[in-house]
């Protein structure tokens, strides 16, 4: 029989057990703190794209065109870094430049530009198109806004720095550090790519801060982030370009300004039948009208009138309107020659007629063609201001998207650009509408007020006020609907229809007027009316006042009676703004 043997196998020591375990630990340690330990990116980026990078508010902003020794910068990196409003005008191949004095006209393959109409001669086109992108040159721009240049080294990057450009100037850290830490990451992190490399002592802008890093930016115009602790603070820098600023000389209004439309239509009012108007200081005679796609306007003016008119004490303030007319209005003001055209006519009738200001009223665009109205107002401002004339503006309230009587007014633009803006606060309800009310209720005219403000500065606004009424008819018909039909008062009227009626107004607490209703018995209809008076034209004198505005405009002198201009008259002790 077999003898089968078993061998004792040996325990193994205490000591290799704990070895291992040591060297399992070890292991896991190492392994975790391979994973989690930062160890630096040696992964280099290119900062800058493409030749002649443009750096623009800490980061690049498209590519400039050197030609020689003149630099072209992308039309579009203007207009979305330093003024949104140059425009290229496509009939002229035209970039169109303006400021609060001049209009800029930069031609195509020309070597002459335009300031205001007289040329300037340069050694090279100011526009260049190549690629199908059009490019301006940079140095024609430098007297027409706060900015300046640097061509900076090894990048060939154009640096364009703005009045208010703020950074603190620091120095790299000279002790001995690894050259991994000194390098400029993407982000504040180690394991973040590097964009460059520092030396010691090296000068560099601090222009942020994230946690324990430094967003610097290197001579060259490469910037990345930096721990703390290697970079040294020195001074502060801001960037001061001084420009000379030119203020227009227009005509001096003492205290508020209380205005009156003169509604002219075919011919000029007899002067010798009108009466004072205590303290209206300007009239705004509806004499100039949009008439042809060319931008022709018809005039009608009289200078007996405006004679008349100063000696009275009055300014005049001639009213140019585009008829009202959508289509019109766009041909005439899309191209940059029609509404020149339009400019120097204004001009040359405001010497004349010996005028002051220049009153457009502007009505029933298309809401695309907005930008095309702001675009007149920004180029007929400076040469307006030059010959010493006034600049005022008729918008309506916001009454919603898509309204050819309102959307299409950039209020806030043209609030910068012209001396005044006149809110037309009347026609709440407007001779179409389906129900009876209000020409212009103290709520609504107020409310609206309010939301207007938040765009435009009080000291430039100027209140609007009907001096008519509408005399509303609601008559039921044998099939028991309501027909609505309205007639136009003005304030004589109304008060000889009250009288002719024997009517006494009621005080209507919800429009804040004097109201009155009669019912005819013949007609099956009701009349009813919210009257224009001295109690509403005084709220309205208030409401200005309250608000600080500039003044009052009325619509129109012919509807008005002498109760109405001693009704608007501002006190002016009660702190409203004066220009």
């Amino acid at each position: 029989m077999a003898q089968i043997e078993y061998q004792k196998k040996k325990s193994l020591s205490p000591k290799w057990i704990l070895g291992g375990l040591m060297i399992a630990i070890l292991f896991i340690a190492s392994s975790i703190l391979f994973l989690l330990y930062p160890f630096a990116s040696k992964e280099r980026l290119t900062y800058f794209t493409e030749k002649n990078p443009i750096l623009f508010e800490g980061s690049q902003r498209g590519n400039a065109l050197i030609e020689g020794d003149s630099i072209f910068l992308p039309l579009t990196f203007m207009q979305e870094n330093i003024d949104n409003s140059i425009i290229y005008d496509e009939k002229s191949k035209s970039i169109i430049i303006t400021t609060a004095e001049k209009v800029i006209q930069m031609p195509t393959d020309s070597l002459t530009f335009f300031v205001n109409q007289q040329p300037v001669e340069l050694q090279v086109s100011p526009i260049i198109l190549k690629e199908g992108k059009i490019y301006v040159a940079l140095d024609p721009l430098l007297a027409y806004y706060p900015i300046q240049f640097k061509i900076l080294e090894e990048t060939g990057a154009v640096w364009i720095q703005k009045n208010g450009d703020h950074y603190v100037q620091g120095e790299i850290t000279a002790e001995d550090v690894h050259p991994e830490k000194l390098r400029l990451r993407l982000n504040p992190s180690l394991k973040a790519p590097y964009t460059a490399e520092m030396s010691k002592k090296e000068t560099v802008m601090i222009e942020a801060e994230e946690e324990d890093y430094y967003l610097v930016r290197k001579e060259n115009g490469v910037s990345g982030y930096i721990n703390k602790k290697y970079v040294n603070k020195n001074k502060e820098v801001t960037i001061t370009i001084s420009q000379k600023n030119e203020t227009a000389s227009i005509p001096n209004i003492n205290g508020p300004i209380q205005l009156t439309w003169e509604a002219v239509y075919t011919k000029n009012p007899d002067h010798t039948q009108i009466p004072d108007m205590t303290g209206v200081n300007v009239v705004s005679p509806t004499w100039f009208s949009l008439t042809g796609n060319d931008g022709t306007i018809s005039n009608i003016a009289s200078l007996e009138y405006s004679k008349w008119a100063q000696s009275k004490g009055y300014q005049v303030w001639g009213l140019f309107s585009n008829a009202f007319d959508p289509v019109l209005t766009h041909e005439a003001l899309k191209d940059f020659a029609t509404r020149q055209k339009i400019i120097v006519q204004l001009l040359h009738f405001s010497q004349m007629y010996q005028l002051q200001g220049i009153n457009f009223d502007i009505e029933n665009v298309y809401p695309a063609d907005g930008p095309l109205v702001t675009q007149l107002m920004r180029e007929a401002a400076p040469y307006l201001h030059e010959a010493g004339l006034v600049v005022s503006m008729d918008i309506t309230f916001y009454a919603g998207e898509n309204n050819n009587w309102s959307s299409f007014y950039e209020r806030e633009k043209l609030a910068s650009i012209v001396d005044y803006l006149i809110i037309m606060a009347y026609d709440e309800h407007p001779g179409s509408s389906p129900v009876a009310g209000s020409v212009s209720s103290l709520p609504w005219v107020e409310t609206n007020l309010q939301n207007l403000l938040k765009e435009v500065p009080k000291e430039k606004l100027i209140l609007g006020v009907p001096l008519y009424t509408r005399l509303w008819k609601e008559q039921i018909n044998e099939d028991g609907t309501t027909e609505v039909s309205s007639q136009s008062m003005s304030m004589a009227k109304v008060k000889e229809w009250l009288a002719e009626k024997g009517i006494q107004p009621v005080y209507d607490e919800a429009s804040g007027q004097n109201y009155a209703e009669y019912h005819a018995e013949d007609e099956n209809a009701t009349y009813k009316v919210w009257i224009e008076d001295e109690l509403s034209l005084t709220k309205r004198a208030n409401l200005t006042a309250n608000y600080q505005l500039a003044g009052m405009a009325s619509w129109s002198r012919a509807f008005g009676d002498q109760t109405a201009w001693t009704a608007m008259s501002i006190d002016p002790n009660k702190a409203v703004t004066q220009k």
